[in-house]
């Protein structure tokens, strides 16, 4: 699928899920080179930057919500930027790439033409895509405070999962950002050295890279309160099992006596006392009751069992 959106002085070109014949029909269009071509034709594992005196290819991966939840997945997006032109290519649905679609094609509904330019455009688009990535970090944050409140309030067994799926989400958007850093700059650095654009551009590659520096920030931020949280919840249930086996202690200690009591009498010896009494059974179990509250009761005073 090609969409094409003209503004002042050239025209953003995005291919999504696109066929070979598109992308060989856009890079005759504008004549884009075979080595970038190439990159084009097929995703990418990792980012890369390449460039020729006429355009310049960046590949980055950005996270975003998963099939499931607790799971992210990384969406590529291929930059093809030249002097009057944009192209991006994806092989997925890129929600913010979408949005945006649907914002341009209502401007021009109602206003006409934008009277931008390419480097503007591009800032656009980068401004789109890392509000994404941040509404994706924002909303898993959501899940954390849920996450945190249900964990205060005594289902720590059933939050441990919870916590490490966030964990694990905010570790791969720190990944994905992490990886974007030096392709990044290594692309605006290229674009400002072929002065593709006027000066006013240094500005704007400034602003694209802060843009992700904040964003990263942000996803470290929250996995280092998830990693807090994770630990806090360690601790409450090391602290609730440390209760439950003092208590099983506490019980088996009283028990333990009621037992030796049972076994004594149980010996049918010669001189053992109440044997011939027709009352032995219940004086036994009076003895073992006595014993029995006295042991819980010193328990109780000393705080052991409740």
């Amino acid at each position: 699928m090609i969409f094409r959106h003209e503004y002042s002085d050239g025209v953003w070109v995005d291919l999504e899920q696109p066929s070979e014949s598109d992308i060989r029909q856009i890079a005759e269009e504008f004549s884009v080179g075979e080595h970038i071509e190439r990159e084009l034709l097929y995703p990418t594992p990792m980012p890369l930057v390449s460039a020729d005196e006429n355009m310049a290819l960046l590949v980055l991966h950005f996270p975003a919500h998963g099939a499931n939840d607790g799971e992210t997945k990384s969406q590529e997006v291929d930059f093809v930027v030249g002097k009057n032109f944009i192209i991006t290519v994806r092989y997925e649905v890129v929600a913010p790439l979408h949005h945006l679609k649907k914002l341009l094609e209502t401007q021009n509904l109602v206003e006409g033409r934008a009277s931008i330019t390419t480097d503007v455009m591009m800032e656009v688009l980068f401004a789109h895509l890392y509000t994404s990535v941040r509404d994706h970090i924002n909303h898993v944050a959501d899940n954390l405070s849920r996450v945190e409140k249900e964990m205060f309030d005594g289902r720590e067994r059933t939050t441990v999962r919870s916590i490490s799926n966030i964990s694990r989400e905010f570790l791969h958007a720190e990944a994905a950002l992490a990886t974007q850093e030096e392709s990044l700059s290594n692309f605006t650095n290229i674009l400002e050295k072929n002065k593709f654009f006027d000066n006013s551009f240094k500005l704007r590659a400034e602003r694209m890279k802060v843009e992700r520096s904040n964003v990263a920030r942000v996803v470290k931020t929250h996995r280092a309160v998830a990693t807090e949280l994770r630990e806090t919840n360690m601790a409450l249930l090391s602290v609730k099992q440390n209760e439950v086996m003092k208590t099983l202690t506490t019980v088996n200690f009283i028990f333990l006596p009621l037992g030796l009591i049972s076994w004594t009498f149980a010996m049918r010896t010669e001189g053992m006392p109440l044997i011939d009494s027709p009352n032995a059974y219940w004086i036994v179990i009076g003895i073992m009751f006595g014993v029995a509250i006295l042991l819980t009761a010193f328990f109780i005073k000393r705080k052991w069992l409740f």
